[in-house]
């Protein structure tokens, strides 16, 4: 802590060429900010290694290109500092190549410290909050923030102010085929569309009716009216087998499951050991905590 007061009052220029803020030299184990803004030379700042966004809108950057030339660089970019005249984009993104496109020889910029796993956090949780992101990017970002950053579901849900049940309906996403994730990447389908998908049995079912989405221009209510037929179609299979007692095992978790959550649960299966397990809930914050016993 003393040594993060004494950069602190010293100035710019020697936060900007002290080594005591070098991301290479310096103790980062906690959330150290050097808290200052600059204007760094483009040249020196190297690009987010761990940037979650991979597609640009070359029209986009376009456009905020010539705003800059006009109006200049309102929010500053983000950056971390590697050692002297040496830095590493943490956010801003954007920014820095519409920056580069109108020609710009420096930006400003909010300098940080922070190790990989705080400028990766950082990165994803601005990334998150962004009006253009596709489902999917969002997905992938929520899942790297819990797999990387080592979050659980109710932890990410209070750094990003998002609802947990949310949180859930992106991740489930990342389990639908690639063919249908690149649909929703590109915007071909929605995501009611993709939630709707989500519930019918089998991977070549669902890109089937990805296919009849694209073709016949299929809306939200017409696929979740095709799931629902999907659905009462497995019920009607299932109903037809001939229920055998459970063994032993699924006895026992069937009430523990029930005396911990306090919710109902049947369990129908057949010698083969085909079947369904039905958990029955009332709400979604019921659901939230039912997801919660299978994530311990």
């Amino acid at each position: 802590m003393k040594n993060k007061k004494k950069v602190l009052g010293r100035g710019l220029s020697a936060i900007l060429e002290s080594p005591d803020t070098d991301i290479t030299s310096s103790d980062i184990s906690g959330n150290y900010v050097v808290g200052a803004v600059a204007n760094i030379e483009i040249e020196k700042i190297e690009p987010n290694p761990f940037q979650p966004r991979n597609l640009f809108d070359e029209d986009s950057l376009n456009e905020l290109s010539e705003s800059i030339k006009t109006q200049g660089i309102i929010q500053p970019l983000t950056i971390r500092k590697l050692g002297f005249d040496k830095y590493q984009l943490i956010s801003g993104e954007r920014r820095l190549r519409s920056a580069k496109i109108a020609e710009l020889i420096d930006v400003p910029c909010f300098i940080r410290v922070a190790n990989d796993e705080q400028m990766l956090e950082m990165a994803l949780v601005e990334n998150i909050h962004r009006e253009d992101l596709n489902s999917i990017e969002i997905a992938i970002s929520y899942n790297r923030l819990i797999e990387e950053c080592k979050l659980t579901q109710d932890e990410l849900s209070k750094r990003i102010g998002k609802n947990r049940s949310t949180i859930t309906n992106y991740l489930r996403l990342l389990k639908l085929p690639a063919e249908i994730q690149i649909a929703l990447r590109d915007n071909t389908i929605s995501m009611s569309h993709a939630r709707a998908i989500i519930n019918i049995e089998g991977t070549k079912n669902q890109i089937n009716i990805l296919k009849n989405i694209i073709k016949n221009n299929l809306s939200v209510r017409q696929v979740e009216d095709i799931a629902r037929n999907f659905e009462e179609q497995t019920l009607s299979k299932i109903k037809k087998i001939n229920p055998v007692e459970l063994p032993l095992k699924y006895q026992n978790f069937k009430l523990d499951f029930i005396n911990k959550s306090n919710h109902r649960l049947d369990i129908k299966r057949n010698e083969k050991g085909k079947g369904r397990l039905m958990i029955y809930f009332k709400s979604d914050d019921e659901l939230d905590k039912i997801i919660s016993y299978f994530e311990e």
